[in-house]
C-alpha cells in the first residue's frame, strides 16, 4: 500500500514514498495494488496512442520506454557500453585532452558507434529516433524558440485576446446579473461611445475590487496552496525534460484531500455564520475583478521572475508573445508546489464547486427551497470537480504540464477565465426566479440519470486509457479513488503495434469509438446550458465555446495521429470506424 505523507511527520517537506501510488478518498478504507518494477520508477503515463497535444509517449535521450524492449535496452544497452558509457568515456577523455573540437568529434563518433552497436545487440538501440522525438528536440531548445510558429495571430492577436477576453467577461456578467439575463445594447438613440461609457460605469460601481473581495479571493488561494503542500498525497514522476538532460521532476498530488477538506471547512463556515457561501454570488462582480487583476499581476511576476532568475526557456525575443506564452516551464514554490498543476486543478474547478454551493444556499435563502435545476447543477459541478481532483496525477504527462510554459495564457485562464466565464449557468440560476427556467421534474430526473450514465462512460474511458499507459510501463495498479468503477481496467487488451514500438489501444471504449470521451465532454457542456432554458444566451457560453474547442482539438488529434502512425492508424480507423458515438457517428 502506498505510503501517505504529511507535514506532521517531521515539520518539513513530505518525504517521497518508496512506491508512489494513489491517494485514497477520505473515508475509503480498502485499497489494493500490485507490485511495480523495483529497479526504476516507471510511473510515467503516456497516451495509448500518443499525440503532442495530449503529452504522448516520447523516446528521448536514447531511451525506448516500452515494456520489455525498454528493460532490455536499458539494462543491456546501457550497461554493456552504449552511447552513455562510451560517449562519456571517450568524449570526455578526448575533450579534456584535445579541446572542444576533438571532444565533440570523438565523443559523438565513439558514443554513437559503440552505443548503437552494443545497444542494438543486447537490447534496443539507445537512440530511438521517432518523428515525435525529433520534433521535440527542435522545439525544446533551452534558450530560443526557433520553430517559427505564429500562434494566436502573433503579437497582435495575443494583445487582442488579453484585452478582449476580460472585456467579454464583464459584458457577460453585466448581462446575467444586471440586465436580467438579456443582452446589453445601446438604448434608443444612445451612441456606441455612450454605451461603452455606461458599461464601464456599471463595472466601476458594481464590480469594484473591494477589500472584502481581495480577502475572499486570496484567502482561498493561499489556503489551497497550504493544502497542496501540507495535506496527505503521493509523488508522481513527470516526463523526461530535454532541457534538463532528461530529468523527470517529482509532482506532489494531494488534490483529493484538498477538495474534501475545503468542502468541509466551507460548510462549517457557512452553517456557523462565519462566512455565508452565497457571499460568493453576492460579491461575484468584485471577486471577478480581483481575479482579473490578479491574473495580470501574477503573469507579470512570473515573466519578470523568470528573467531575474535566469530560468527562461524557448524565448522568441518578442515581448508580447513571450509574456502571453510564458518564460519559464516549471516554476515552483519550496520545491514542492508546482504552479502549473496548482492552477490547472485547484483554482478553477474548486472555485466553480464553491460557486455552485453558494448558488444552492442563495436560492434557499431567497425562496425557502432549492429547485431541481439547482440540484442538477450542484451534482454536475461536484462530479466534474471531484474527477479533476482524483485524476490530478494523470495531468502530469499532458502537453500543458510537459511543454506549455507558465505565461498569461495559462495563468489568466485558470485564475480568472475558467472560473468566472464557465459559471454563467450557476450565476443565472442563483439570480433568477426558478419560474423563469422551470423544467418538469421528470425531465430533471431523466437528465440526472443520463448524466450519471455518460459520466460512467467518461470516467471508465479515461481510466482505461491511463491504466493502459501504466501497464505498458510495467506498473500493475488500479485506481480506487471515488467513484471507482471496475470497467476502468481492461485485462489483456487488444492493441495494434506501431512502427515506433508503442501500441494503439483498440479495446474497451476505444474499441467502439476513437473519441468517445470527447462526446461525453460535449454532453456535460450542453447540459449546463440546457438546464437554464433558453431565456438567456449567457448560460450557453460554456456549451458553445467548449464544443467548438473540442471539435477543433479532435481534428488536430486525428491529423497528428495519422501523420505519426501511418498504416497502424489506418488499421485502427478501419477496425473502429466511429469517431464520437459508437455505431452512429
Amino acid at each position: 500500500m502506498s505510503e501517505r505523507v504529511t507535514r506532521s511527520q517531521t515539520g518539513r517537506t513530505p518525504s517521497k514514498p518508496s512506491h508512489p501510488g494513489f491517494v485514497e478518498t477520505p473515508g475509503r478504507k480498502k485499497y489494493t495494488r500490485k507490485s511495480i518494477l523495483p529497479s526504476r520508477d516507471l510511473s510515467e503515463t503516456p497516451e495509448p496512442f500518443s499525440t503532442l497535444e495530449d503529452g504522448g509517449e516520447k523516446a528521448l535521450n536514447g531511451e525506448v520506454l516500452n515494456g520489455k524492449a525498454y528493460a532490455n535496452g536499458y539494462s543491456n544497452g546501457y550497461a554493456n557500453g552504449n552511447g552513455h558509457a562510451n560517449g562519456n568515456a571517450n568524449g570526455d577523455a578526448n575533450g579534456n585532452a584535445n579541446g572542444h573540437a576533438n571532444g565533440n568529434a570523438n565523443g559523438h563518433t565513439n558514443g554513437h558507434t559503440n552505443g548503437y552497436l552494443n545497444g542494438k545487440a543486447n537490447g534496443t538501440p539507445p537512440k530511438a529516433v521517432t518523428p515525435e522525438s525529433e520534433q521535440l528536440k527542435k522545439l525544446d531548445n533551452p534558450a530560443i524558440d526557433t520553430s517559427g510558429k505564429r500562434e494566436f495571430g502573433g503579437s497582435l492577436g495575443m494583445s487582442a485576446m488579453m484585452i478582449g477576453f476580460p472585456t467579454l467577461m464583464y459584458y457577460m456578467w453585466i448581462g446575467t446579473a444586471l440586465y436580467d439575463g438579456k443582452v446589453p445594447k445601446p438604448d434608443g438613440d444612445e451612441s456606441f461611445k455612450d454605451f461603452v461609457f455606461r458599461m464601464a460605469y456599471l463595472v466601476w460601481t458594481e464590480a469594484w475590487p473591494s477589500n472584502k473581495a481581495w480577502q475572499i479571493y486570496w484567502f482561498f488561494g493561499l489556503l489551497q496552496m497550504a493544502f497542496y503542500m501540507l495535506l496527505p498525497g503521493v509523488y508522481r514522476k513527470g516526463k523526461p525534460l530535454p532541457h534538463l538532460n532528461g530529468q523527470r521532476l517529482d509532482y506532489y498530488c494531494s488534490a483529493m484531500w484538498s477538495f474534501y477538506t475545503s468542502t468541509v471547512i466551507g460548510l462549517v463556515l457557512h452553517f456557523t455564520g462565519l462566512f455565508k457561501l452565497y457571499t460568493l454570488i453576492d460579491e461575484f462582480g468584485s471577486i471577478m475583478s480581483v481575479a482579473i487583476i490578479s491574473g495580470f499581476l501574477c503573469s507579470f511576476i512570473a515573466y519578470t521572475s523568470a528573467y531575474a532568475r535566469g530560468a527562461t526557456i524557448r524565448m522568441t525575443g518578442r515581448p508580447i508573445r513571450d509574456f502571453f506564452l510564458g518564460a519559464e516551464l516549471n516554476p515552483r514554490l519550496f520545491g514542492i508546489l508546482d504552479f502549473k498543476m496548482f492552477l490547472e486543478v485547484r483554482v478553477p474547478w474548486f472555485t466553480l464547486w464553491f460557486l455552485a454551493l453558494g448558488m444552492v444556499f442563495k436560492q434557499y435563502e431567497t425562496y425557502g427551497y432549492v429547485s431541481g435545476e439547482a440540484i442538477f447543477l450542484l451534482f454536475a459541478q461536484f462530479s466534474y470537480s471531484n474527477a479533476c481532483a482524483k485524476g490530478e496525477h494523470l495531468i502530469i504527462t499532458t502537453w500543458d504540464m510537459y511543454y506549455e510554459k507558465l505565461g498569461f495564457m495559462l495563468i489568466f485562464w485558470n485564475m480568472a477565465g475558467v472560473p468566472f466565464s464557465y459559471c454563467h449557468s450557476i450565476l443565472y440560476i442563483a439570480t433568477h426566479d426558478p419560474a423563469e427556467y422551470h423544467w418538469p421534474k421528470w425531465f430533471i430526473a431523466l437528465l440526472i440519470a443520463m448524466y450519471c450514465g455518460v459520466y460512467y462512460v467518461w470516467d471508465t474511458c479515461n481510466s482505461q486509457k491511463n491504466q493502459f499507459r501504466l501497464e505498458e510501463k510495467g506498473i500493475q495498479e488500479e485506481r480506487t479513488t471515488f467513484p471507482y468503477f471496475p470497467y476502468g481496467k481492461i485485462h489483456n487488451p487488444k492493441t495494434i503495434a506501431t512502427k515506433h514500438g508503442n501500441k494503439i489501444l483498440v479495446d474497451g471504449w476505444y474499441g467502439k469509438a476513437r473519441k468517445v470521451h470527447y462526446t461525453c465532454d460535449v454532453f456535460f457542456a450542453v447540459t449546463w446550458g440546457l438546464i437554464c432554458g433558453f431565456e438567456s444566451p449567457f448560460p450557453w457560453f460554456y456549451s458553445v465555446f467548449f464544443t467548438a474547442m473540442i471539435i477543433h482539438r479532435a481534428s488536430r488529434d486525428l491529423a497528428k495521429c495519422h501523420e505519426m502512425y501511418g498504416e497502424a492508424w489506418e488499421e485502427y480507423t478501419r477496425r473502429v470506424p466511429y469517431l464520437f458515438i459508437p455505431y452512429v457517428f
